[in-house]
């Protein structure tokens, strides 16, 4: 006879409670690559679009001077492979180091790690070999965006441990998520220029909105561990940090276009990922986890239009 308990408890199953439940990991990955995969979030693919969104708004923008050449194919195909794998070396770190935490949240006890899926010495060994493929992509470029990627490393070190010190975690998240503005200006334009700078931040304001969003689905369970975030320190408040969060985007995205010598288009495609971020603040329900996840992936589509923006001034 079938235990019904677990028909309904997906780490019974093998699967992530937050993966969507059609997703490619759990229908077509072999079953030993499963625990692997599902501890890169192969299965929650928005946080790689989140990732990745930020390089190719570095690379567009750089190209609004700069034009485009053939090497540019290179930078686009291999920032899209490097964000997949940093994407899960970073997760698999975070796990880790979670792997106590994680056990204590309802929606996080299903991950590999917690629900025995995976060993501690399996992960971090994943973890490697996934940063050892990204280190060769990475290699492929200037001297001065390797230095900048090796940089980045810090951050992800230091992420998943900020929310035990600062209330304020999704600033080291932003900080890490969106380094790719900085690292494809400079793998195109081979230094660092203050429009970059500009969207970097603009890119930080805009994680703080959406992680803000996400981190509202876990906040009763933060509470009783102890652990920080924006949404429990804005609790009641947080639609109206989420129009600073957008204004601020507004404004510095606004002026890295301007600095980069962008048009229009680039400001166009901007307003349209602005009034999208409203909509997310508008529809806001704190206390409806279901609506907090919708609305954080959906910034995948906000991302997008800030890039179509830039992409067609750079190509016209």
């Amino acid at each position: 006879m079938v235990d019904q308990s677990d028909i309904s408890d997906p780490a019974a199953q093998g699967r992530v409670s937050d993966a969507a439940a059609e997703n490619w990991v759990d229908r077509y990955a072999p079953p030993w690559s499963q625990p692997m995969l599902r501890l890169s979030r192969a299965d929650r693919p928005i946080g790689t679009w989140l990732l990745l969104i930020p390089c190719w708004w570095g690379l567009a923008l750089a190209a609004q001077t700069g034009g485009w050449n053939w090497f540019d194919l290179w930078l686009i195909t291999g920032c899209a492979l490097g964000a997949f794998l940093m994407r899960g070396a970073g997760c698999t770190w975070n796990d880790f180091t979670d792997r106590d935490v994680d056990g204590e949240v309802a929606r996080t006890r299903s991950r590999p790690l917690p629900s025995g899926q995976i060993t501690p010495m399996g992960a971090l060994l994943w973890m490697c070999v996934q940063a050892l493929i990204a280190s060769l992509i990475l290699f492929t470029f200037n001297t001065a965006a390797i230095l900048l990627g090796i940089a980045s490393l810090a951050l992800v070190a230091v992420y998943p441990f900020a929310k035990r010190f600062t209330w304020w975690p999704q600033v080291f998240l932003g900080l890490a998520f969106n380094w790719g503005v900085l690292l494809l200006w400079t793998a195109k334009d081979g230094g660092l220029g203050v429009a970059a700078i500009s969207l970097y931040i603009a890119g930080i304001a805009w994680t703080l909105h959406y992680d803000t969003i996400y981190a509202h689905q876990d906040r009763e369970d933060d509470a009783l561990i102890g652990v920080k975030s924006t949404a429990r320190l804005f609790e009641e408040d947080t639609q109206r940090w989420l129009w600073v969060f957008t204004a601020m985007t507004g404004l510095l995205g606004a002026s890295a276009v301007l600095a980069a010598g962008g048009g229009w288009i680039s400001l166009l495609g901007l307003a349209a990922m602005l009034v999208h971020m409203a909509w997310q603040a508008l529809a806001l329900d704190i206390d409806d986890p279901d609506l907090c996840l919708r609305l954080f992936k959906s910034n995948r589509n906000a991302g997008f239009l800030l890039l179509a923006g830039l992409l067609l001034d750079a190509l016209i």
